[in-house]
């Protein structure tokens, strides 16, 4: 079976995200993979499952609605539920609501039912890596060492709807995802999984822009998963750790084994 896994290459840092994609083959189970860059609904078109990258949201949906790719990412996502993972600025992407953006200015991709705050740590310069405890990645796993640039949190987990989140609506300087009724609906989580938080002492010393240790207490969520849309405040495609990309890696190919032979 090949699988074609997408990143999408308008901006930001998917160049780094396709080489660690590369890197984790060698964790991930056999198969067939084929890695391309993703500037053309064409070659979204082509994708199994997508990755959109770290770098500006804003610029990213510009340029997206320029290149006639914001509907065909929108249907790729929340229509067809296809497999899609967002790093910082793509977590915005995938986000159903976004804070401190004035409305007009961002377009959101939607996908996972959370509000987020865009630079909820602050300015480039206030940048630091932390030792993240990943469960996911299995029991004896490592931290994970957890690259954070002006990265966004989940601040609010919401209800699920199937049309537009009306709630998020009235909030000022809020944008809000259109509502994209899913085709399939077997990979449509009604919940919204936590999958790791950031310690309060951990963020409060994020603004100091070290290395720092963070504190077992429940803190800031900085990686959230809805069904088979994924989305991390951190940068795993700036380490040279692979372990996230190669656990991406296996949820898509058993999603998407399991989705063809359903169709056959």
């Amino acid at each position: 079976m090949t699988l074609t896994i997408g990143v999408l290459a308008l901006q930001g840092a998917f160049h780094e995200h396709v080489q660690l994609l590369k890197k984790a083959t060698e964790q991930a189970p056999p198969s067939e993979w084929d890695f391309i860059e993703v500037r053309t609904p064409q070659e979204l078109a082509r994708c199994d499952a997508l990755v959109l990258p770290g770098g500006e949201s804003t610029t990213m949906s510009l340029v997206a609605a320029r290149s006639d790719l914001l509907e065909p990412l929108r249907d790729f996502v929340k229509v067809h539920r296809k497999p899609t993972w967002g790093t910082c600025a793509g977590l915005i992407l995938l986000a159903e609501s976004a804070n401190r953006t004035k409305k007009g200015g961002q377009e959101l991709i939607g996908g996972l039912d959370v509000r987020v705050n865009r630079n909820h740590f602050g300015r480039q310069a206030e940048s630091f890596q932390v030792p993240l405890d990943l469960a996911f990645l299995g029991q004896d796993a490592s931290p994970f060492p957890a690259v954070f640039i002006r990265a966004p949190v989940v601040e609010r987990l919401l209800p699920h709807h199937e049309g537009i989140q009306v709630e998020e609506e009235k909030r000022e300087e809020t944008v809000v995802a259109p509502s994209r009724p899913a085709k399939d609906l077997a990979t449509t989580a009604s919940n919204v999984e936590v999958l790791a938080t950031l310690s309060g002492q951990a963020a409060r010393l994020a603004t100091q822009g070290r290395d720092i240790s963070p504190e077992a207490e429940v803190g800031d969520v900085v990686a959230v998963r809805q069904g088979n849309v994924l989305g991390t405040s951190f940068h795993p495609e700036l380490t040279g750790d692979a372990r996230i990309h190669a656990w991406w890696l296996r949820q898509v190919q058993e999603g998407v084994q399991s989705k063809r032979k359903t169709e056959q």
